[in-house]
């Protein structure tokens, strides 16, 4: 006999918005910060005064692999808590 699941409450509906949110978030920053550096780099490329755009877009690539995990962290749960929720309504 398998546990029965608890139920699903308000509380636990808001949390689920709010981690899918926060993904939502954070993957359309990354994606800018994608932009952002390949327009640097560009930049970096036309000019070499400009060359510490080319450094700016590293940095961001940093900031960008350093969020993967972040964004993995709340898309994974958020992704199961809506499907929870979405089962619980049925």
């Amino acid at each position: 006999m398998q546990p029965r699941p608890r139920e699903i409450t308000a509380d636990y509906r808001r949390r689920a918005g709010i981690l899918t949110w926060s993904a939502i978030v954070v993957g359309a920053l990354m994606a800018v910060a994608l932009v952002v550096s390949v327009v640097f780099l560009v930049r970096a490329d036309q000019d070499t005064r400009n060359a510490a755009y080319g450094y700016l877009a590293l940095v961001l690539w940093v900031g960008i692999a350093a969020g993967i995990p972040v964004l993995l962290a709340l898309a994974i749960p958020a992704a199961r808590m809506r499907r929870r929720v979405r089962e619980q309504g049925r």
